[in-house]
């Protein structure tokens, strides 16, 4: 494999490490006698989730890795964390594989929720959201809303090679948000599928793409 030793995948938002993007790429890479660890963001507990915690988690989980250098793999508000460590702990990550990544997230315009239900959400303290990992709905604290706008992965900096994957019928992550974070940056190559923002009919051809990019031999 290439000069990263190491592989954690970054789920998405009311996600889970479950998921089926994790599921189908840690079954590939196991092929190849590789272990994707998969950190848990909803620990330890959804109704308290930032995106401060989550960057602790993940330093956390970087230093007991280190000094092995570390592939990212990060889907939607999983390939944000990726970006923004990336450039914080630059040193111990190799590269980034990005599935819909939410880019924009929390430019104005593009939040989980519309403008008056971010005032509801304020005014009400939490808030609601279907889990997919949990298979039901589960409260969210404001202070996650709050938290995130000391963030911007769309203007980080960071050197390392990426690959995107990006469905241009993705209705939760803008793609042209995504080609425009691209096109700016040499050191990432972008993908485009015909899917949705689960990318799950892609999964096959996301990991034919990975395979060299990771130096697996398919």
């Amino acid at each position: 494999m290439t000069g990263a030793s190491h592989i954690l995948y970054l789920h998405g938002f009311a996600s889970s490490a479950q998921s089926t993007k994790g599921a189908y790429l840690s079954q590939r890479l196991a092929e190849h006698g590789i272990t994707l660890d998969c950190p848990d963001f909803n620990q330890p507990d959804f109704t308290s989730l930032t995106m401060t915690r989550m960057l602790e988690q993940l330093e956390q989980e970087l230093r007991t890795i280190a000094p092995r250098r570390v592939t990212l793999i990060g889907s939607s508000l999983g390939g944000t964390l990726a970006i923004l460590a990336a450039a914080r702990c630059a040193s111990q990550i190799d590269r980034l594989v990005l599935l819909a990544p939410a880019v924009m997230f929390p430019k104005p315009g593009h939040h989980l929720l519309p403008p008056e239900r971010v005032a509801e959400w304020r005014r009400r303290g939490a808030l609601p959201f279907f889990h997919y990992g949990y298979g039901g709905e589960r409260l969210l604290s404001v202070a996650f809303y709050e938290d995130s706008l000391q963030y911007d992965a769309f203007a980080a900096h960071f050197a390392q090679p990426a690959l995107v994957f990006q469905g241009l019928r993705d209705q939760a992550v803008d793609p042209q948000t995504v080609a425009q974070f691209a096109h700016r940056r040499p050191n990432v190559t972008l993908s485009t599928l015909d899917d949705d923002h689960q990318l799950a009919a892609s999964l096959p051809r996301i990991w034919t793409g990975m395979q060299p990019f990771l130096g697996l031999i398919a």
